[in-house]
C-alpha cells in the first residue's frame, strides 16, 4: 500500500495571482510544502497537482514530481482525484491532501493523519484540527472552524464560530480546520462523483460535500499549527516563525 502525498496548487488566483512560486527567506513556497511533506515518515511519495506549466518547471527545478491537470476542476479535492487516478493508485492506497499555501506545514501532522487509516481503513476520511491560540482566528472568517462529536467525527465545519457560547461565560477550546485530508483511493473517487452540496456551495468548503452526503470525517486533533498564505501580506509573519526557529522547515 502507497502513501501518496498530493499538493494541490493553481498559479491564478484573484487575491494572490502566482502564490505558489512566491519567495519565502529565498525559496518558492511550494518547495517548502514539498519539502515537509517529503519528511514525513508514513509518506511513500509527494507530487504536485497543478494546471500551470510555470509551477511544474519551478518543482522540477528543485527535484520535484509534479502532474498537470486540467483547469477545470472545481475544487482542490477535485484536482486531488485527478491527479491519483493520473498516477494509477490502487483503491486501497491512501492519499494526503495538502494544501499548497501551508509552508510551514508540520510533518508529524502528516503522520498523525494517516494513522486513522492505516488501523481502519474503513473510515474512510480524517482531517487535522488545532486548538485555537490566536483569539483573532476564532472570528475571522477565513479560519475555518470545526466541531465534531464524542468519538471524534466532524459534525460540521464553518466559517463562522462554531460553538457560540450563547451566554459568553464558559471555557473552552475553539478548534481550526487546518486544510490537509487523508483518504483512501476508493473514498477519494466516491466524493469526486458526488454533486455539490447546499452548504459546500454557501460556505465554499468542500469537506461539507462529505457530510451532507452522510459520509464521516474522523478529526485528528494536531499540537502543531500550520499557519496559511492567503495573501502577500501574510509572507512577513511565515517568515518572522522561520527566522525564529520554527522546526518544521
Amino acid at each position: 500500500m502507497k502513501t501518496v502525498v498530493i499538493i494541490p496548487s493553481r498559479y491564478g488566483s484573484s487575491r494572490f495571482d502566482g502564490k505558489p512560486l512566491a519567495k519565502i527567506l529565498g525559496r518558492a513556497m511550494i518547495e517548502r510544502v514539498y519539502q515537509n511533506a517529503r519528511a514525513a515518515k508514513k509518506v511513500t511519495e509527494v507530487v504536485v497537482a497543478t494546471d500551470d506549466q510555470r509551477i511544474i518547471r519551478a518543482v522540477e527545478s528543485f527535484g520535484g514530481r509534479a502532474v498537470l491537470t486540467s483547469a477545470d476542476n472545481p475544487s482542490g479535492t477535485d484536482r486531488v482525484g485527478e491527479a491519483a487516478e493520473k498516477l494509477g493508485l490502487a483503491a486501497t492506497d491512501l492519499v494526503v491532501n495538502v494544501q499548497g499555501d501551508q509552508p510551514l506545514i508540520d510533518p508529524r501532522c502528516l503522520d498523525a493523519v494517516i494513522e486513522p487509516l492505516l488501523i481502519e481503513p474503513e473510515i474512510g476520511m480524517t482531517t487535522l484540527a488545532f486548538a485555537i491560540v490566536r483569539k483573532e482566528e476564532i472570528t475571522d472568517p477565513k479560519d475555518v472552524k470545526v466541531t465534531f462529536d464524542q468519538k471524534g467525527f466532524a459534525l460540521y465545519f464553518s466559517r463562522a464560530t462554531i460553538p457560540h457560547d450563547r451566554d459568553g461565560n464558559m471555557v473552552f477550546n475553539t478548534y481550526k480546520h487546518l486544510g490537509v485530508y487523508a483518504y483512501t483511493r476508493h473514498f477519494l473517487d466516491l466524493f469526486r462523483a458526488l454533486p455539490e452540496g447546499n452548504l459546500e456551495r454557501i460556505e465554499k468548503l468542500e469537506q461539507l460535500r462529505a457530510l451532507e452526503h452522510g459520509l464521516r470525517i474522523k478529526v485528528v486533533i494536531t499540537e502543531y499549527d500550520s499557519p496559511e498564505v492567503d495573501l502577500p501580506s501574510d509572507i512577513p509573519r511565515i517568515e518572522q516563525l522561520l527566522r525564529a526557529g520554527a522546526v518544521y522547515s
